[in-house]
């Protein structure tokens, strides 16, 4: 009966041709999570969009919400949002009123909250049907509840609410899709066990975005323009950044387990990433080789350090926090509301091209945008105020996808004009009549050729026509979305414990989240007055005297910053006495984790260092292949060999990797190493030998009880780690003890009982390694921080 009455009114108003078209079924849409934010914000206005667009369509629709909420209160809450729905501005009032009324009258409330309330649903779905004499062609399941009830409802679907053979099924995901790696894969396969991944589609509202949704189809059809300049010869950077004036108010609960770079920047800004580096498919409509492409394009970004980001948080964010969460006075979160990442590429194509993603709350406007700025190589002899600027060769070059909001308050696309005038989709884009007085990232508006929807679409209308047509492009997949975490995770981990910078908030920023590259690296261009966390407690720098002397030999001790730049230096002015005195610095470096930032401290700032004079050396290295991340040879070339101009004979990775196996004594290459040593190392004596200290007292890879390398004079050793991977080639202490000098780098408050505890004991190095360095004729020289040494 209510279909129906439904078809005869659609006739009325003029939108079904034919009754033939009917023959193309039923669908039914099931939106859980009703009655909340999303849906009454968009969702119930994207499912009346769609009802109008499809009217026509042959299929005949009808709409289920539900939520956990009572059928009367839940069925009064959700009306109270339908009947606010609104028509696009072009719709005749007549048939916008029919259409609203029937979609009203299409639409029913639901419990669902057990399996029979499912099992249920089904049934009535089915009673409809075969009353009315319809085919059903799909069932689409909106989820628009929180992660954790996606594995019941997904059980509840499968077992009893799936359509007959010969109807489709599509599920609809809302993120956040995990918060790790770990928990993403462990969703993703909770959820493979129930739906196909065809039936999947994972809601990134990003690719609704008209402006993000065009940079795959604007490098397509402008593929003779770009196809000469889309690298790393031309373009100078990328910008990838999401600014909001809100605050996180009334979203803590949220926000403190996922944070900015979670909430949009692995999410939203990583896909408009990939638009924009992946190389084009033949074919961008093909959802299968865009999947392809983008997962290409994840395998050539570099990994992301530390130092790689830079982290801010608006001032109110923990009273508000306090006040929602019920935490103690005092509680100090270090979710970060803002949040800069520069991004690599080793791809051909990008290959040092610098991609900044930047996004923040309580910034000072709501604006989104991805900007490609070009190099500028010309030099133009008329000056600035005679010369034509749209079409100087001077002026910025820059093509820049405006997501929305901001200056222009609305999407579009923008070329320079002095680069080219761009092949845009007359049905769908128009060139937009300028206005002289607004200027867009430093040039007037007429210097740009300017495109703007011919109909402006909301993300959520757009993707839900799209899942209706079965467009599985402007979803992510979970390949995709693994890919993404993969990436993003490491990160994460690292900056989990990392203060983030205060901020006012609005227009008092200023300059305090202006950040700037600097040697791969990001870091804020404005210095923080430092705040200590406990003033009343006695620091490090209140001591009148500390001791100058650590185990009977010299000591260097300063915070770790402080720390690092000495021994860099100290480091530059050793190489440069050896040089001078014999031509070349032969340099032994240990592997592990402290080291690194020693490593990049010497890739940015020493250039008068002595490289091409330089021996690089490795004091120890796990058995895993050298292009494995774990390996310490990696890990130096990544922080630093790449970044300086170290002669190739002059590198000397340890032969852990022979005859295609690793670290096998009948390989020799302890032998290899040391007849390599002794070849061109006066002596077998290293001008220097850095090292480090593990909390049980190791030192290079050279354990407690270990069975070689502690005593005898062979040089290089195989020994066994009691941590993965176990096996390791290193330097014997024989070797170690015949250096000239010998640095002891030790930092981080983890090592300050083992430091404690080395200070007082003997030379036993069966039990602690590291007491068994003891220069014969050369000097050792510890550097420790003040968090090692005073806890």
């Amino acid at each position: 009966k209510m279909l129906g009455r439904v078809l005869c009114t659609v006739l009325f108003v003029g939108a079904l041709p034919s009754l033939a078209e009917l023959s193309q079924g039923h669908i039914s849409v099931v939106l859980l999570g009703a009655t909340g934010d999303l849906a009454k914000k968009y969702l119930w206005q994207g499912l009346f969009q769609l009802y109008i667009d499809q009217v026509s369509s042959g299929h005949s629709f009808t709409f289920h919400g539900a939520a956990l909420t009572a059928l009367e209160p839940g069925q009064r809450l959700m009306f109270d949002v339908l009947k606010k729905l609104a028509c696009p501005p072009d719709e005749p009032p007549n048939r916008c009123a029919v259409l609203k009324d029937q979609f009203l009258k299409l639409s029913q409330y639901h419990q669902l909250k057990t399996a029979e309330n499912y099992t249920a649903l089904n049934r009535e779905i089915q009673t409809l049907l075969r009353q009315e004499g319809l085919q059903e062609a799909g069932r689409i399941f909106y989820f628009s509840v929180p992660p954790f009830a996606y594995t019941e409802i997904a059980r509840h679907i499968n077992s009893s609410c799936r359509p007959p053979a010969g109807a489709w099924l599509r599920v609809v995901l809302e993120k956040p899709f995990g918060h790790d790696l770990q928990s993403a894969q462990q969703l993703a396969a909770e959820l493979m066990s129930f739906f196909r991944e065809e039936e999947m589609y994972r809601v990134d509202h990003y690719l609704g975005k008209q402006a993000v949704a065009h940079i795959l189809p604007f490098r397509d059809q402008n593929r003779q323009f770009l196809d000469p300049i889309w690298n790393r010869h031309h373009v100078e950077r990328v910008e990838i950044v999401l600014k909001e004036t809100v605050d996180a108010k009334g979203r803590t609960s949220f926000y403190e387990q996922y944070g900015v770079i979670r909430d949009v920047l692995q999410n939203h800004l990583t896909e408009a990433l990939m638009f924009l580096t992946m190389e084009l498919p033949a074919n961008v409509s093909r959802a299968e080789e865009v999947l392809q492409c983008k997962l290409q394009a994840f395998q050539t970004l570099q990994r992301l350090e530390k130092s790689s980001a830079v982290l801010g948080q608006y001032q109110a964010y923990a009273s508000q926090v306090q006040e929602e969460l019920q935490k103690p006075q005092g509680y100090v979160s270090t979710t970060p509301t803002f949040a800069g990442v520069l991004i690599h590429s080793d791809s051909l194509r990008w290959e040092g091209v610098p991609f900044l993603l930047a996004s923040g709350k309580a910034l000072d406007e709501r604006v989104g945008y991805v900007r490609v700025l070009f190099k500028n190589r010309a030099y133009c002899t008329q000056s600035e105020a005679l010369r034509d600027a749209r079409h100087s060769q001077c002026a910025a070059k820059q093509i820049i996808f405006y997501i929305g909001h901001g200056a222009l308050s609305t999407p579009a696309v923008l070329v320079s004009r002095n680069l080219f005038k761009p092949v845009m989709p007359k049905g769908s884009w128009r060139e937009a009549a300028t206005r002289s007085e607004l200027r867009l990232f430093g040039q007037a508006l007429s210097d740009y050729y300017v495109y703007t929807p011919v109909k402006e679409r909301e993300a959520y209308s757009v993707l839900i026509s799209n899942i209706y047509h079965g467009r599985k492009d402007f979803f992510i997949t979970t390949e995709n979305l693994l890919a993404s975490w993969a990436f993003w995770t490491p990160l994460l981990d690292s900056i989990s414990h990392q203060p983030p910078r205060l901020y006012p908030g609005g227009v008092e920023n200023q300059h305090l989240l202006d950040f700037e590259m600097v040697s791969g690296a990001v870091a804020f261009t404005v210095a923080e007055a430092a705040e200590l966390p406990n003033p009343g407690k006695q620091m490090p720098s209140d001591y009148k005297t500390i001791q100058s002397t650590f185990r009977q030999s010299p000591l260097v001790s300063a915070w770790a910053e402080d720390l690092i730049s000495q021994l860099a230096s100290d480091i530059e002015q050793a190489a440069s006495r050896a040089v001078a005195q014999r031509g070349q610095f032969h340099l032994a470096l240990s592997g592990g984790s402290s080291p690194v930032v020693l490593f990049q401290r010497l890739a940015r700032h020493h250039y008068a260092f002595p490289w091409k004079h330089t021996h690089v050396w490795l004091v120890d290295e796990r058995c895993v292949p050298l292009t494995d991340v774990e390996s310490n040879f990696f890990s130096l070339h990544k922080h630093l060999l790449q970044s300086v101009r170290v002669p190739f004979f002059n590198i000397h990775p340890m032969p852990v990797h022979l005859n295609r196996r690793l670290c096998v004594e009948e390989d020799r290459g302890t032998e290899l190493y040391a007849k390599e040593i002794a070849a061109l190392v006066a002596n077998a004596s290293f001008d220097l030998v850095l090292l480090g200290m593990g909390t049980d007292g190791h030192t290079a890879s050279l354990f407690p009880q270990s069975d070689s390398g502690l005593e005898g004079a062979q040089t290089v050793v195989l020994t066994e780690s009691p941590v993965k991977p176990h096996q390791r080639m290193s330097f014997s202490l024989a070797l170690i003890n015949r250096a000239r000098q010998v640095f002891v780098l030790v930092l981080g408050k983890g090592k300050h009982d083992i430091t404690s505890l080395v200070s007082r004991v003997g030379t036993q190095p069966r039990k602690w390694p590291i007491s068994g360095i003891s220069p014969s004729s050369g000097q050792l020289v510890w550097y420790v921080d003040y968090e090692a040494l005073l806890g």
